[in-house]
């Protein structure tokens, strides 16, 4: 696998609990291939509706790929994931509190991915966005990125009403981070390869919180997880595909203007596709499907 790059990042100098391996010592690094400038084409946005995380995960690997190759432009992947749990390449299983058994009884399947990070649930609610970017050809780094996906995190959850912000140390999107209680909103954890970001953030919209008791959050006993529903003391259910391609839209829109780029697909402009926040939940079945609809 060439110039693998298991991402940890940190605020400062000092290192994330959520993120322990820099650089995959075993990888192959491929010559460096400077560009007279950065891309400038649009960042083509996608919305899977609901789809199981193994097939959203190979899809990923398979448009990384492409794109690493040169055949296809940016993505970003919108998406909502029935109930699953990941951990990162180096996360340690003790921060999955619940047991096998526990998990198999409600249907919940612990996956190990390539990711930095540790152990992170994603369900119903949530909304999950990868990002398949060729940092270089957009004249990104890598931190930059993460700011990026932290930023669009903090400007949806602003759209909501809900004032989030980073916090120093802890990648991914907290309420009140300096206070004596910082909440968890939403998680972050890529992986780089062949100069292409996968994996990405998810976003708490109105997820089952009780749910996130299955893990230590980040691999930190005790981190308290919220949403923006619960922030925002909503009272009356909001439909849960329409809240999250809501939110989805908003994320798009906003972490194509973090990284200055323009958006084309789901969450641009045009008022065709800002419509489909509406279509109801879909699966999708087989990743090859879903490559073709996402070219």
């Amino acid at each position: 696998m060439a110039d693998a790059l298991a991402v940890a990042v940190a605020n400062g100098s000092r290192p994330s609990p959520c993120y322990r391996a820099a650089v995959d010592p075993n990888a192959r690094r491929e010559p460096f291939r400077p560009i007279d400038r950065p891309e400038m084409d649009p960042l083509d946005a996608s919305w899977l509706v609901t789809a199981d995380y193994r097939s959203v995960w190979a899809l990923q690997k398979e448009l990384a790929a492409a794109r690493a190759e040169g055949t296809i432009g940016d993505r970003l992947l919108l998406v909502e994931h029935p109930a699953v749990l990941t951990l990162g390449r180096h996360a340690a299983e003790a921060h999955v509190r619940a047991t096998a058994t526990e998990l198999a009884a409600r249907g919940i399947e612990l996956i190990r991915v390539e990711r930095g990070g540790e152990v992170t649930y994603h369900g119903p609610g949530q909304l999950v966005a990868y990002p398949i970017i060729a940092l270089s050809r957009r004249g990104l780094l890598v931190r930059p990125l993460v700011r990026a996906l932290e930023a669009a995190m903090i400007e949806t959850c602003a759209e909501f009403g809900v004032a989030a912000d980073r916090r120093d140390g802890h990648p991914g999107c907290w309420i009140a981070p300096g206070g004596s209680v910082p909440r968890k909103i939403g998680a972050l954890g890529i992986r780089i390869e062949r100069g292409v970001s996968y994996h990405g953030i998810a976003l708490n919209i109105d997820p089952n919180l009780a749910d996130f008791e299955l893990i230590d959050a980040c691999g930190m006993p005790g981190v308290v997880s919220t949403s923006i529903a619960h922030e925002a003391g909503w009272t009356i259910p909001r439909p849960g595909a329409s809240i999250v391609a809501e939110a989805a839209a908003m994320f798009a829109a906003a972490f194509a203007g973090q990284i200055g780029v323009d958006l084309a697909g789901f969450g641009s402009t045009s008022d065709h596709l800002r419509s489909r926040a509406a279509e109801p939940s879909g699966v999708v079945a087989e990743p090859s499907g879903a490559l073709a609809a996402v070219r």
